[in-house]
């Protein structure tokens, strides 16, 4: 496979294709989203470009397709961004017309359901960016949160190198889109922590991987939410038959609010390490893990405890399938907020020493 290429870069005045591959949840909640597009055009300087199946709640995966194909073909916009993801996007893989693309390649931002769209764009030869939806990250409560603000602007308008940076402070309660109060006040938010780095250890096949100053890794990214990773492995559609496309490639996981048991986070590990996919990754970052959802609102105990057992569950999967490969803990790209943004299929720098990552936009 060609090594991707980063596509040209919009500058502020230009159009920007806004789609919903996966959901047209715009259509249903329509007050982040109009918020993020204010933000894009106020913030940003970009202008927003609506194709006919961004606000259509239920649209068939061909719409879906189209308004993908539309977006790239069109010569005047000049980036190409998500409004939010869902659970239908491998449904349209299979309609992209790889060529069209290919031909015209461009930044494509999104994260959660958007990871089949990246991992598409990554086999097509086209580095991908991994995060900031228009509902999500443009639409936040309050103001976007600066560190989400400064990789993003850094990642539509800036080639070369950004250093990413642990939050301060997060948070991973949500409210409720449907309400205008949500919108008038900043979101609570908790201290972040930090990072967490480990190394190669434990020689038990559950022992957990010991802390450790690493090395240095860098690489091309591959990877995005895990649950839609299984998905795409299931139904073996965009991971490549010849796994050595991965050696060396820095593998970067998040996990949604769907908040997957670590029992299943283990076991989708294990699958990529039966596979023989796991060990081809020098190194892993691990997103800060989504702790809440409207459907499991746990209280700060039972938050700490699922990512306990989550960062245990993937510490249990790299010792039994990956030794060697290091592992940062905790890093914000995920459906937490703040967001970094991801070059999915760019070069990214893991240097253990000096305790710093760093991504080439």
């Amino acid at each position: 496979m060609e090594t991707p290429v980063y596509p040209p870069k919009p500058r502020p005045g230009d159009r920007i294709g806004v789609i919903s591959p996966s959901s047209g949840l715009p259509g249903l909640l329509p007050l982040p989203y109009e918020l993020g597009l204010q933000r894009l055009e106020r913030d940003f300087g970009l202008v927003p470009v609506e194709y006919p199946a961004t606000r259509k709640p239920g649209a068939s995966a061909r719409e879906r397709a189209d308004d993908i194909h539309a977006a790239f073909g069109d010569p005047s916009v000049k980036a190409v961004i998500a409004s939010i993801g869902g659970d239908d996007e491998i449904t349209v893989l299979p309609l992209l017309d790889r060529e069209l693309i290919r031909a015209n390649p461009k930044p494509f931002f999104g994260y959660s359901d958007n990871t089949n769209l990246l991992a598409w764009l990554w086999n097509t030869g086209i580095v991908g960016f991994h995060g900031a939806t228009v509902m999500g990250e443009l639409g936040r409560p309050g103001a976007m949160n600066p560190l989400t603000a400064d990789s993003l602007r850094a990642a539509l308008f800036t080639p070369g190198s950004y250093e990413l940076r642990p939050a301060e402070r997060f948070r991973d309660v949500d409210r409720d889109w449907a309400d205008p109060a949500t919108f008038t006040a900043e979101p609570e938010t908790r201290p972040g922590g930090g990072w967490s780095w480990y190394g190669p250890g434990g020689s038990e096949p559950v022992a957990p991987l010991v802390k450790s100053s690493g090395t240095v890794v860098e690489g091309r990214s591959w990877g995005g939410n895990l649950e839609v990773l299984s998905g795409l492995l299931m139904a073996d559609r965009e991971i490549r038959a010849d796994l050595s496309a991965y050696d060396g490639c820095v593998l970067f996981l998040e996990t949604s609010e769907e908040l997957p048991r670590a029992t299943e986070v283990f076991r989708i590990l294990r699958n990529m390490g039966e596979r023989g996919l796991l060990r081809r990754f020098p190194a892993l970052l691990m997103g800060r893990p989504k702790t809440w959802s409207f459907e499991q609102p746990n209280d700060r105990t039972a938050a700490a405890r699922y990512a306990t057992e989550q960062r245990a569950a993937v510490q249990r999967g790299l010792t039994e399938y990956a030794p060697e490969t290091m592992a940062v803990f905790d890093v914000d790209f995920g459906h937490t907020d703040p967001q970094l943004v991801i070059p999915y299929g760019g070069l990214v720098r893991v240097d253990g020493p000096n305790r710093r990552i760093t991504v080439t936009y």
